[in-house]
């Protein structure tokens, strides 16, 4: 069985994450592990429902030349100086 990782950044409430800490803390165990158990624990009790999957419109417009989709900055830097 393959387990793949994600990293992701999340923005808590300071004092959700000081509490999180702490748990990890008194348990010895990571902040990763405690927020993931919570997650699980979560979804469990509200499973996501199962939905249509969505179909959006494709629309002709102008293409932007060399602009890197994954380049976060460079699209900060171009939607600056678009407006």
């Amino acid at each position: 069985m393959v387990i793949w990782f994600m990293k992701t950044t999340l923005n808590l409430d300071d004092r959700l994450m000081r509490a999180a800490k702490r748990l990890a803390a008194e348990r010895g165990v990571t902040l990763t592990s405690v927020v993931e158990d919570a997650l699980r624990a979560s979804l469990e009790e509200h499973p996501p429902t199962k939905r249509a999957p969505l179909h959006f419109p494709t629309v002709a417009g102008e293409r932007v030349p060399d602009l890197d989709l994954g380049d976060r900055e460079a699209l900060y830097e171009r939607m600056e100086s678009d407006s």
